[in-house]
């Protein structure tokens, strides 16, 4: 089953200082925090914040040619969680024709703010999510773990890094 999500902010893990997208169930109140790379946080914060550039970035170069091929973006879709590795589907239609795309999480959900998509999740990852095991590298696991489970809406402000 899929639960549509939306995105309730980007963060800075305080340990390992990687930025997390925060997704927000729309039917309740659980989250689902992905970490993400740099640049694709950067690509989610600048729509996020309506944030223009003077050229496309990556995320708007593909949606143009999205456009241009008449090929529109239906949903995105976080499939599955493996060694703390989160996986997506990007849902395309071409005509008739619906066409589903590999994607990492970060890239489909900057593809879907630009193409105003649902994002959605599978109920099973929100579940793998709860019981992922945090790196034993981290000395401070279970500080992180208390952190993330106790964020507040003013936690979640402009983009920062």
């Amino acid at each position: 089953m899929e639960i549509e999500m939306k995105i309730k902010g980007l963060v800075v893990d305080p340990i390992s200082k990687m930025p997390i997208v925060v997704l927000e169930d729309l039917n309740s109140e659980r989250i689902l925090p992905i970490w993400i790379g740099v640049f694709e946080a950067n690509a989610i914060a600048l729509k996020i914040e309506n944030i223009s550039t003077p050229r496309p970035m990556t995320h708007d170069l593909v949606k143009n040619f999205l456009d241009k091929l008449n090929i529109s973006v239906e949903k995105i879709v976080v499939t599955d969680v493996r060694d703390n590795t989160f996986y997506a589907m990007i849902h395309c239609r071409y005509n008739d024709q619906v066409i589903t795309i590999d994607s990492r999480p970060s890239d489909a959900i900057a593809l879907s703010l630009r193409a105003n998509a649902p994002i959605f999740v599978e109920d099973e990852v929100v579940k793998k999510a709860h019981s992922l095991k945090f790196d034993e590298n981290l000395e401070d696991s279970e500080k992180l773990k208390k952190w993330l489970e106790n964020l507040k809406p003013e936690n979640f402000g402009k983009y920062k890094m």
